[in-house]
């Protein structure tokens, strides 16, 4: 298991939220001038991970003033209403769709159940508590937020949710991408560098939404992304590339099943052969087995993904 709090930048630290598996999930604390706050925060469980980690950082409770969100899925922020309560002077930062769904989380609690089902949701999730109105604040595109000395610029990036942000901190040249800039398991490094794949996971994956949003963020000229799976990645130019191309890639594993009854079913084991031919060719030496287990999960949620696009497709 990596370190509870890991330096992975200026005044920036990865926090494994331990959902599942070690450094599947991160939330990153950034820390400027004593004040802090946390880029998303995993689920409810990990919510005395967070505080733990904010005390090894030398840091009370009221030195944190914002909870920034990417995105609301559960595994980036279903711990945001939780942590409102134990940190006084936090206020949550997020999408302005994302606004109602964490003042009120059943649909979101719905939704996440139905993806991943009851006994996973019970599992991995906790309890999700809502955020009272009055501690939230939605920012539009372009909006910014001062932290100490730093000024972070926010940015709506859709194409793997409709309610997603990234952020940019210009003073460090670096990103918060959430999900937008892909997957990027630090078990996949090899002497080539970090390898990068998209997420299409339900319910709101839009290829051409992405590629805009990739392409933004490259427009930035930052130096890192910080990923919630998993933490920091240089190469930004090189894995946007590889980035776009993989969106293409799933795109027409998904058109090829396109006429299937249950289009899920087939776009598996294609995904699957897909990012093991690309590990390949990156070099990468873990066992095949390894490899499959780290993938697996995403592979599934891929797949269901790119189902629900073709079927929004089919509508339109």
């Amino acid at each position: 298991m990596g370190p509870l709090l890991e330096r992975v930048g200026d005044g920036i630290f990865a926090i494994d939220t331990q959902l599942q598996r070690p450094r599947m999930v991160a939330s990153h604390l950034v820390v400027d001038a004593g004040r802090a706050a946390f880029v998303d925060v995993g689920t409810s469980l990990a919510a005395p991970l967070l505080l733990d980690a904010l005390a090894a950082a030398g840091l009370a409770p009221d030195a944190v003033d914002y909870l920034f969100l990417t995105h609301i899925h559960l595994d980036h922020a279903g711990g945001a209403g939780e942590l409102a309560r134990l940190l006084p002077r936090a206020v949550v930062v997020l999408h302005p769709r994302a606004a109602p769904h964490m003042i009120d989380p059943q649909r979101l609690v719905a939704a996440t159940k139905a993806v991943y089902g009851e006994a996973h949701y019970a599992a991995n999730y906790g309890k999700i508590v809502p955020v009272p109105q009055a501690r939230i604040r939605v920012v539009e595109d372009g909006a910014r937020i001062a932290l100490g000395s730093r000024s972070f610029e926010f940015l709506h990036t859709p194409g793997h949710a409709l309610h997603h942000l990234t952020l940019h901190d210009a003073a460090s040249r670096s990103l918060f991408t959430g999900d937008t800039f892909g997957i990027s398991y630090r078990e996949f490094d090899g002497p080539s560098g970090e390898f990068v794949f998209a997420t299409t996971s339900p319910t709101q994956f839009d290829p051409a939404q992405l590629h805009a949003s990739v392409d933004r963020i490259l427009a930035l000229g930052a130096e890192r992304a910080y990923l919630t799976h998993y933490s920091g990645v240089g190469n930004l130019q090189r894995l946007g590339t590889d980035l776009h191309a993989d969106i293409d890639a799933c795109v027409a594993i998904a058109t090829a099943a396109a006429q299937s009854a249950d289009p899920a079913a087939l776009i598996r084991p294609q995904l699957h052969a897909h990012l093991a031919a690309r590990l390949e060719r990156h070099g990468c030496t873990l066992p095949a087995a390894q490899r499959e287990a780290l993938l697996e999960g995403d592979v599934i949620l891929n797949a269901d993904g790119l189902a629900a696009w073709l079927a929004r497709t089919r509508t339109h």
